[in-house]
């Protein structure tokens, strides 16, 4: 039992301290040095694929049009994903010669849809976005600046999720977390996944995408195969509204590790080196999180005739009575401290985990799914 604790317990420790550790000093010994330029301003398309969005698509397209960037080199492109609300008349009322609206039928799912628009683009960069994100006007900028270097072929930028509730309290502290390792890798211009609301790539490098893999996994996985650079800017940030629903939270958490299951399998053969390292470490060991948790729980019980071992348990059992209460609060609707929002968080991403991981081998598919109603609606910010 000893040897069972000592293994869930190295394996906790190495996913969230051990592993940006390893990439601190990685860093040190081949950090990249690429240019940057904030003068470049090459033309961008932004795409975004909707579905039902009538509560966040008049708002978005008119934010992203008044980004602070120059108008004629600027265009967004909107497929409407077989739409069966106000989406499409409210696209159709915009007014402005840089807004594409295409409709599409049957329904696809996101990453079709995007290699629809694709097709339409013009611009030299395509930028990645959602409908319920809101986007600074100064983030645009900040990321086209790294294509300066011909090396760098894709940024992402940074999610906040906001929202009063036990869910949005343990989301923020999920996304500090990712941010230090985004910081880490873009060090070494591998930064493994991007954040689909506020990614940018090279036109010329697109290939249209798997419909059943998330294509803020895709790409970055394809591009570092083929030798280029993913690199992480800070400065922007996509605001969104983080659902107060636990059911909705576990579904869109469980996709999404589904997905990066089915992903990381179809692109195994893009996961050498530096990136396999990278995907076991951040990915498939997050993904089987629970394992080690009930490692580390059943042999701390197993062994509390050890005074040590019995408070190792008692400090556990505390954990779980507090990510419990998280989630009774989260259900109500109410806030919560990181006392209880971040164990009731982790342990719904390590459970997730898990389900998706069997969704994949139950050969389930997540190509078309319904967006959580309850990050739709007024963002946190309009900024």
């Amino acid at each position: 039992m000893i040897g069972l604790f000592w293994l869930g317990v190295a394996w906790l420790a190495y996913v969230y301290v051990g592993y940006p550790v390893a990439l601190a000093v990685l860093g040190l010994l081949r950090r990249i040095h690429p240019r940057v330029d904030a003068a470049a301003l090459p033309a961008v398309s932004v795409l975004i694929s909707a579905r039902n969005e009538e509560q966040d698509i008049g708002w978005k397209v008119r934010q992203t049009l008044a980004w602070d960037y120059p108008a004629d080199r600027l265009e967004v492109l909107v497929a409407s994903d077989e739409s069966t609300d106000e989406t499409d008349r409210i696209l159709q009322d915009l007014d402005d010669p840089r807004l594409t609206f295409i409709r599409l039928e049957p329904r696809r799912g996101k990453s079709a849809a995007l290699n629809e628009l694709a097709r339409y683009a013009r611009g030299e960069i395509l930028f990645f976005s959602d409908a319920n994100s809101s986007i600074a006007p100064h983030a645009l900028r900040a990321m086209v600046r790294h294509f300066a270097d011909p090396r760098v072929a894709c940024v992402t930028g940074e999610m906040d999720e906001r929202a009063e509730s036990a869910i949005g309290d343990g989301a923020q502290a999920y996304w500090g977390y990712e941010s230090l390792v985004k910081r880490l890798e873009s060090a070494l211009g591998s930064v493994l996944v991007c954040v689909g609301s506020i990614f940018c790539m090279r036109r010329s490098l697109y290939r249209p995408l798997d419909p059943d893999v998330a294509n803020d996994l895709e790409i970055p996985v394809r591009l570092a195969a083929a030798g280029h650079w993913i690199r992480y800017e800070p400065a922007a940030r996509s605001v969104e509204r983080a659902t107060g629903s636990p059911r909705e939270e576990f579904a869109r958490r469980r996709r999404i590790c589904a997905q990066g299951v089915l992903g990381m399998w179809r692109l195994r053969a893009c996961l050498g080196g530096l990136r396999g390292w990278q995907f076991v470490s951040r990915k498939f060991l997050r993904w089987l999180f629970l394992l080690p948790l009930g490692l580390v729980l059943a042999s701390s019980v197993a062994l509390a005739a050890d005074p040590r071992f019995l408070v190792l348990a008692v400090l556990q059992l505390t954990f779980y009575a507090l990510a419990l209460g998280g989630w009774v609060l989260a259900a109500l609707g109410r806030s919560a401290s990181r006392l209880m929002s971040v164990p009731f968080y982790i342990v719904l991403v390590a459970v997730a985990g898990i389900a998706g991981l069997l969704d994949t081998c139950a050969g389930r598919r997540f190509h078309v799914w319904e967006a959580a109603t309850l990050s739709r609606g007024r963002s946190a910010s309009r900024s």
